[in-house]
């Protein structure tokens, strides 16, 4: 059986997986990450499989009652295990412990595997955003109410 397992992160290991996902074409740096997170409470995960690190995903309080899973990827050699889906749920379990009402998520058009995954776990898509230079590059924002939040 593959030794699988999520755990708390850092913003360099962050950038160092971020680099090597080749859907990311510029990925941010830590400056980005250290602005982002450094006022606001947040969760950076680390997907390790037979402990090397093979994703991650990062979020942070966007506003009161609402967090916000901003940026995250699996390095392809990983995926198709299970590991986002599995980042997914803990941080859903661990943003409603902390008691935020909601989660927010934009993805790209692109992402269609990532954009189903979010739908079949009771995202709903809430705002369609035309961005960048094709139909691919356009955001859709979802949104989930959690047990400490009405739908």
């Amino acid at each position: 059986m593959i030794q699988q397992r999520i755990r708390p992160g850092t913003i360099d290991e962050v950038v160092a997986i971020s680099q090597q996902i080749p859907e990311f074409n510029q990925p941010y740096g830590a400056e980005e990450y250290q602005r982002r997170l450094a006022s606001v409470p947040h969760l950076i995960q680390i997907a390790e499989v037979e402990g090397e690190a093979a994703g991650f995903k990062v979020g942070y309080q966007l506003e009161e009652g609402v967090f916000y899973s901003w940026m995250g990827g699996i390095l392809p050699d990983f995926r198709a295990l299970g590991l986002a889906r599995e980042m997914l749920l803990a941080q859903e379990a661990w943003a409603n412990d902390q008691g935020y009402d909601r989660l927010k998520v934009k993805s790209r058009n692109r992402y269609a595997t990532m954009v189903a995954m979010l739908l079949r776990h009771g995202y709903g898509i809430e705002a369609f955003e035309a961005k960048g230079d094709t139909l691919a590059d356009h955001r859709i924002h979802l949104t989930k109410a959690l047990k400490n939040g009405n739908e």
